[in-house]
């Protein structure tokens, strides 16, 4: 008798797991689960000093409706010491840029966890090859970063979650930094390995 009621209640265990596995796929089949977006930076490509020419493309997948990996394709220039703040008074100020700017090409790596609504965390692992020019626009080198950014950010849905918009705030840290012209060295080296700054990556789901 006793092994009878095993068996009964293993029974209505399973039933009642793939009874709820059965309402999870139906749910997984009309998950949106592939995104592709970009970022407000965009924007700066209409300064007319040191235009940072960005280019941003985001492709992302949903493992789960908390966990997202992702693919990051970035390029942009720059003229400065990234370890100035922004806020700065030395930020893009007379005497205080390289003598010359970066080009960088950085396929990126990330993960984002949504942990509460739409509150998330991420880390973004990404891989900058760098060509340095003179101020003639010469080249005279290249090298190679690897940038650690963290995000906390919350996530706004639009359109019956259609399209999404990602303010965040962050911190950039390069622990890895090679080939840097002696010229640049000189310049960056009286600032931080690291800065902070916001995020406005935007989407749209499918």
């Amino acid at each position: 008798m006793q092994k009878k009621n095993v068996w009964i209640g293993l029974i209505v265990v399973l039933a009642s797991t793939l009874h709820v596995n059965a309402q999870n796929a139906k749910k997984d089949c009309t998950y949106k689960r592939w995104f592709v977006g970009s970022s407000l930076y965009l924007l700066g490509n209409f300064a007319k000093v040191n235009n940072p020419e960005y280019v941003q493309l985001n492709v992302g997948y949903r493992i789960t409706p908390k966990d997202v990996v992702s693919f990051r394709f970035k390029r942009s220039v720059y003229a400065w010491p990234l370890g100035i703040p922004f806020a700065s008074p030395s930020f893009d100020a007379p005497g205080k840029n390289y003598p010359g700017h970066a080009r960088i090409l950085a396929p990126t790596l990330g993960y984002q966890r949504f942990f509460w609504k739409g509150a998330y965390a991420s880390v973004q692992a990404l891989n900058a090859f760098e060509k340095y020019l003179d101020e003639d626009n010469n080249k005279i080198g290249n090298g190679f970063t690897l940038y650690m950014d963290f995000y906390l950010g919350y996530q706004f849905k639009f359109f019956k979650n259609r399209f999404f918009f990602e303010p965040a705030i962050g911190i950039s840290y390069w622990p890895i930094r090679t080939n840097v012209p002696e010229s640049f060295k000189s310049v960056e080296k009286k600032w931080s390995n690291y800065f902070i700054q916001p995020g406005f990556d935007f989407g749209f789901n499918f």
